[in-house]
């Protein structure tokens, strides 16, 4: 299916690494022209290689409000205008409950300030393009996970501003979209299961308890239900949360072990 991408420009936050990188790539790989942002200007660079003759990398920490004005303006002055921008950065950073106040505000400052700052340098630009906005969400914004506050709360203020932006968008064209994974095979998954004493036997327990397949949704999923709706084969949807992850976060667990049972 062509997607209608061809000449697009897609602005990706944190997209030198995992679901970012699998997002940019597709992108490219559909024509669009893309900004690949992120703080590695090594990885940045192999990013942009990876992506083809038509991405760029613009690097900046984004917790910095001059940082987010200036990848607005860079993607402006290179290539005119903005069609779609992708709310990708953030960590989970474990930042919970008996930590101090002001580490759950940094929390709140690396997952939650950029994605409103950003976007709020690109409205103009993504209003005259009719474009689309696509924030990447978090399951445990909906399940918990513990121990996470921070990130659960910046999630959960992703989620809320996807509906917001939506409406207040509306009139002018722009479609806002939230994408949320579960249980994914990207890097941050990858290096909590190396930190583990059985890596092996972590990675199969997490795996079992996803209904679809019992396995982990992959970066390329993902990154295909992002192009999609930042795509004109998308264009009347809006201010939806669209989960992406083998049923995790909705079907009864439980369901998942009874399948191993019974297999």
């Amino acid at each position: 299916m062509n997607l209608n991408l061809e000449g697009k420009v897609v602005l990706v936050t944190g997209a030198t690494a995992g679901i970012g990188e699998a997002i940019a790539c597709l992108f490219a790989a559909e024509g669009a022209q893309v900004v690949v942002h992120g703080r590695d200007v090594e990885r940045g660079a192999a990013v942009t290689a990876k992506c083809g003759g038509a991405a760029v990398f613009i690097g900046g920490d984004l917790t910095s409000e001059d940082a987010c004005r200036l990848l607005v303006e860079q993607t402006l002055k290179t290539f005119g205008r903005i069609d779609v921008l992708v709310n990708n950065a953030g960590v989970n950073d474990g930042v919970g409950l008996e930590q101090s106040p002001a580490v759950f505000m940094a929390s709140l400052q690396k997952n939650l300030f950029h994605v409103f700052a950003v976007t709020h340098f690109a409205r103009e630009a993504l209003i005259a393009a009719r474009g689309a906005i696509i924030n990447l969400g978090s399951k445990v914004a909906e399940t918990g996970q513990g121990n996470t506050s921070g990130y659960a709360a910046a999630k959960g203020g992703i989620n809320a501003l996807t509906r917001e932006w939506a409406l207040g968008l509306a009139p002018q064209g722009v479609r806002v979209n939230c994408v949320v994974p579960a249980e994914c095979d990207s890097l941050q998954y990858r290096t909590w299961f190396a930190s583990q004493a059985d890596p092996a036997a972590s990675r199969k327990a997490i795996e079992r308890l996803v209904p679809l397949g019992q396995r982990l949704t992959t970066s390329e999923e993902i990154a295909a239900m992002v192009v999609f709706l930042a795509s004109p084969r998308s264009s009347h949807t809006t201010g939806q949360i669209i989960h992406v992850d083998g049923g995790y976060t909705h079907l009864d667990r439980a369901a998942s072990h009874a399948h191993e049972k019974w297999s």
